[in-house]
């Protein structure tokens, strides 16, 4: 669960395929950040399962077995391939680990649990805030559209604090302990956000320094947005879109029939298919069903007609309208298909810092990359840092025989890029391989 989902994916797979399982191990005492005899950080966070996660600094990654003696094993990423390393802890009110040999201990942070008033409801957060009396930057983590509690799955609300930068993160309205409906509708989590950032500096108090948001994949839309209703010191959008939800679907169609060796001909077929069950989705399941019968008729007997994927178009190819209209009521989250963030993004004032992955699948990056270097380019406070080899989440991954992706870990750079765009606004020297394009203007 704690990995970064596709914009719409996850919640869609909810209604259109099998129940997902949720057994987990929040709550484990194992959790928290851990800081080595070395210097090094490792975060251990809750999985799926009964594992758990760890995290490094540099981005590397693994999940934690459970085995005989107490000793856990890891596998690397999320391959299920063992990685050598083994992992042990104390009791859980010693707070040691030892991690692949090297002695740590649990980090202790100022932690603030609190219930705050979103738009009309109750959310749930915590204010995590490196120990001490000092200013701190704060980043209030924004949801994507994971339908699971921020405050459960998080590894940044310890990650970043570990490296004296505090953190606000909040169940999004209808997940974990908030309440309300779950909601895709960009202008009501965007006041949801501003909301989450005012009660982040409320607690914080003397302690706020520069305040503002991350956020990831369908938060993405809704950051720029919060950060144009109320003054932030700064935004971070990770792999979002400066386009449509629409549009989303659309580019990984095309992106993923050229990956396969579908020439144009073939992916001018696949966009028909994709824009007539786009449409439906547009409309909320009630409309369009007659426009996607023809063109699934058309082309349903074409070789190529299997690859056809997208984002959520192809969740819907196999039924047929009865189905979808049955389906599809379970799916209203009030989600703005064509929203145009453009508008938005073009009065903003406060530092933004893009950071998105060349070979994204579920949200392909070129088109958003050159919107906001655009933008850059004519003196408005944009950054974008791209980090190549790198998909949704920003992972860098295997890739199987079938064409199936395994992640593998976070790439070097990434996390210590937040960090810093959080403390001043911009970044300084380089993070790992990725390509940073600075704004034009100070």
């Amino acid at each position: 669960m704690q990995r970064a989902l596709a914009c719409l994916t996850f919640t869609l797979l909810a209604v259109f395929a099998t129940d997902l399982a949720r057994a987990d191990t929040v709550g484990d005492c194992h959790i928290g950040a851990y800081r080595l005899a070395d210097g090094g950080l490792v975060d251990v966070g809750a999985s799926d399962g009964d594992v758990l996660r760890w995290r490094r600094w540099d981005g590397e990654s693994g999940a934690l077995h459970p085995g005989a003696g107490g000793v856990w094993t890891s596998t690397l990423g999320w391959t299920d391939r063992p990685d050598g390393k083994h992992v042990g802890f104390s009791d859980c009110a010693a707070g040691d680990i030892s991690f692949d040999g090297v002695a740590g201990h649990r980090i202790a942070f100022d932690v603030t649990e609190t219930t705050f008033e979103g738009q009309g409801v109750k959310l749930a957060g915590r204010l995590v805030l490196p120990k001490g009396a000092g200013l701190v930057p704060i980043v209030v983590l924004v949801h994507g559209s994971e339908d699971f509690s921020a405050r459960d799955f998080y590894a940044l609300q310890r990650l970043l604090p570990a490296q004296g930068v505090g953190v606000f993160v909040y169940d999004k309205r209808g997940t974990g302990a908030s309440a309300g409906k779950y909601s895709q509708d960009f202008s009501l989590l965007a006041d949801d956000a501003v909301a989450a950032m005012r009660e982040a500096r409320r607690l914080a108090g003397a302690r706020a320094g520069l305040i503002g948001y991350f956020g990831t994949s369908e938060g993405g839309w809704v950051a720029p947005i919060a950060a144009a209703r109320a003054p932030v010191d700064f935004a971070i959008v990770g792999y979002g879109l400066a386009v449509s939800v629409l549009e989303e679907d659309r580019s990984e169609v095309a992106l993923e029939m050229r990956l396969k060796g579908h020439g144009p001909a073939e992916i001018a077929g696949a966009l028909e298919i994709a824009d007539a069950a786009e449409s439906v989705f547009a409309s909320n399941f009630t409309e369009g069903f007659a426009r996607l019968d023809a063109v699934r008729a058309k082309y349903r007997a074409a070789s190529w007609y299997k690859d056809v994927h997208g984002n959520f178009a192809y969740m819907i190819l196999p039924y047929g309208a009865a189905e979808i209209r049955q389906k599809g009521q379970a799916f209203i989250w009030g989600t703005p298909w064509r929203y145009d963030p453009m508008p938005v993004l073009r009065r903003e004032t406060a530092p933004e810092l893009w950071i998105l992955g060349a070979d994204d699948l579920e949200a392909p990056s070129a088109a958003t990359a050159r919107r906001i270097e655009a933008l850059g380019a004519r003196g408005r406070p944009f950054t974008v840092a791209m980090f190549p080899g790198a998909e949704h989440g920003i992972y860098e991954f295997e890739t199987k025989p079938d064409g199936e992706r395994l992640d593998t870990r976070n790439p070097d750079g990434y996390f210590a890029m937040i960090a810093d765009f959080a403390r001043a606004g911009r970044l300084r020297g380089s993070y790992g391989d990725s390509v940073v394009t600075p704004a034009a203007g100070p």
